[in-house]
């Protein structure tokens, strides 16, 4: 499967990890699969696409299809975080355009930020201190 999702119910995380070669279509899947489900409504996100080896089809048109789409199954009555863990430069640019395009759909919840490191997104995840949003592992 080229995304596995993991629950955890104690920090109230979905944590999604990418595999090998990924589509927009699996992507669109994962959304509609884990953002539709009741019970975890307003929990924070953890994508990581450290594993990642292939993008398939990711043209801008279809990422501004990902983020409406995402902004769209967000719990409306709380505001939560997402953050996207992408070492690679070409899925970092990629998680970048992404959160551009959910900033500009003006009506999300979420809060989202790119991380390089696993760790520093964790960290802000649980709410550390110390980053803005959009700007870590930027060259």
């Amino acid at each position: 499967m080229p995304i596995e999702v993991r629950l955890d119910p104690e920090r109230r995380w979905v944590v999604a990890e990418g595999h090998g070669v990924v589509s927009l279509e699996d992507m669109l899947r994962y959304q509609q699969d884990v953002w539709s489900r009741p019970d975890v409504a307003g929990w924070d996100e953890l994508v990581d696409m450290s594993d990642v080896r292939e993008a398939v089809a990711p043209t801008a048109a279809r990422m501004q299809e990902l983020a409406a789409r995402a902004v769209s199954m967000d719990h409306a009555s709380e505001g939560s975080r997402l953050a996207i863990v992408a070492p690679q430069h070409e899925f970092f640019g990629l998680a970048r355009m992404y959160e551009a395009y959910r900033g500009l759909a003006g009506h999300s919840t979420k809060q989202v930020a790119v991380f390089r490191d696993r760790g520093e997104a964790a960290v802000w995840l649980a709410g550390g201190a110390g980053h803005d949003t959009g700007t870590s592992g930027a060259e």
